[in-house]
């Protein structure tokens, strides 16, 4: 258990975000006296001293009442961090005065240093915007938010990579979300509103019929704007009847020209959902990418986290795709799954390597409060932060062997190991939603089930969200009230 006191501040979301890097799991409880803290755990006193124009901020760390570290972050204001924002200055200073508490009582390597936020690769956006050079960039990155070296760099990279699919920004462009949020199972992990098509079956058509209700209107709110590109998502899209899927792409085509979209992605994920008439249709409807997502390829853990299907179907579905003519394909791994350490993604990547796909993401199993795999995991084997980091190399290094690189990056609340998910693609393969929808550089109006938009006013640098409602029932009953939400969002 973790006790907080802050002292001339109220930063309490930053505070506990960077703690629960460090620490876990753990219960942290924010208190307003020190009588509060009767000498189990920690107590962290994080206070902002103000004299003058000089500003301090300070960390003491106690266990048993005794004193255990002590730190002063002098000087806030003149932070360098390539504007000047006081708010900001002030934040990043008492993150840093914590960070350097913690890094000193806890055996937690956290690479990402004092970003806890899900999109580190913004801020290299926005530094590149102010004209700071590449070697400025991370310094700052260094020296003020704390990051290691090497992901400093990544994100550099990634950044200067997707920089030609943003700019120059255009309030006028928009990429369009689908979501059809059935599934044959729910997997351990997954914490999206997906259902199960066996028992929600009866609903499909009418979903079918409303989530096309809501394209229409969204080409009437977003008139005298371009799309730039398409993803339907999940849930598992191909888990619907086919006749149903090809109805929503012809939707999306009647609404907005072919011609104008320069990417559409369907997620064909679960080959339990694949067959030969499903591809075709696809194929036939000009869908430029897919996703088959293996997560594994171990069939043991396949079987744990509820798939239906085995390493073999993955396969089989993989070459089915090539051999109707996809060039375009994606597939997700996840690290840290139950029971999975550095012999078994050994194995996965193996499996991968002759089927050689496009683009491979790789994601870090993260604890979701909605999930199955929150309620239960003490039941499984999960890997410390050594063997996920070790896990993660192998992705690395397979990558670069399968000459397949970074291209966009995100992080997760309680994700293992304080670390990161990563697309990798081939030259020229990279998903440009992807990198539109993480950056938050282009609106994205989204259609459907527990859908999000994301209006973006590039003069203020600003996003709104407008989400759509994550209950079945209400969304049918309530499809009007989700378009009236984008028109107030757009006039917002």
């Amino acid at each position: 258990m973790i006790y907080v006191k802050l002292i001339g501040h109220d930063f309490k979301y930053e505070i506990r975000e960077l703690i629960k890097a460090f620490f876990f799991g753990e219960e942290i409880i924010f208190i307003s006296s020190n009588k509060e803290y009767n000498g189990d755990g920690l107590l962290i006193e994080n206070s902002l001293n103000i004299k003058g124009n000089k500003i301090d901020s300070i960390t003491k760390i106690y266990k048993n009442h005794k004193l255990m570290f002590q730190y002063n972050e002098e000087d806030l204001q003149n932070i360098e961090i390539g504007q000047e924002d006081l708010k900001k200055k002030i934040r990043i200073g008492i993150k840093k005065s914590l960070y350097k508490g913690l890094i000193n009582v806890s055996e937690t390597r956290v690479p990402w240093g004092i970003l806890t936020g899900v999109r580190p690769i913004k801020i290299v956006h926005n530094l590149l915007d102010e004209k700071i050079e590449e070697k400025n960039i991370v310094e700052i990155l260094l020296n003020q938010y704390k990051i290691s070296n090497d992901k400093a760099n990544l994100i550099l990279n990634i950044c200067k990579k997707q920089r030609k699919y943003l700019y120059p920004l255009d309030e006028n462009r928009f990429s369009l979300y689908i979501s059809i949020p059935f599934c044959p199972s729910r997997c351990l992990y997954c914490s999206f509103p997906s259902l199960n098509i066996n028992k929600y079956y009866e609903y499909v058509d009418e979903y079918t019929d409303k989530l096309i209700y809501e394209i229409n209107s969204i080409k009437d709110i977003m008139k005298g704007k371009s799309i730039s590109t398409v993803y339907i998502g999940g849930g598992t899209p191909t888990a619907i009847p086919r006749e149903n899927l090809e109805k929503i792409i012809l939707s999306i085509y009647d609404n907005f020209s072919k011609e104008s979209i320069e990417e559409i992605t369907v997620e064909a994920g679960r080959p339990d959902t694949i067959n030969r008439e499903v591809l075709n249709m696809l194929n036939r409807n000009k869908i430029n990418r897919i996703s088959i997502n293996p997560q594994t390829m171990n069939d043991k853990t396949l079987k744990l986290i509820g798939r239906k299907h085995s390493s073999a179907d993955i396969i089989e579905s993989y070459y089915l795709a090539r051999e109707i003519g996809f060039d375009s394909i994606n597939m997700d791994l996840i690290i840290g799954l139950p029971g999975e350490g550095v012999e078994e993604i050994r194995n996965t990547l193996k499996k991968l390597e002759n089927l050689n796909p496009e683009n491979l993401t790789v994601h870090t199993l993260a604890v979701k409060r909605g999930s199955k795999f929150k309620k239960t995991m003490d039941k499984y084997s999960i890997k410390g932060q050594e063997i996920i980091e070790k896990m993660l190399k192998e992705t690395e290094i397979f990558s670069k062997n399968m000459e397949i690189y970074p291209y966009y990056l995100y992080r997760q609340k309680q994700i293992l190991g304080n670390l990161e998910n990563i697309g990798y693609a081939k030259e020229g393969k990279e998903c440009i939603y992807n990198i539109k929808m993480m950056e938050e550089k282009e609106t994205v109006m989204a259609a459907g089930m527990g859908a999000v938009s994301k209006i973006f006013f590039p003069k203020a640098d600003r996003i709104e969200r407008v989400p759509n409602v994550k209950s079945l029932k209400e969304y049918l009953n309530r499809t009007d009230e989700m378009i009236d939400r984008k028109i107030q969002g757009l006039n917002s």
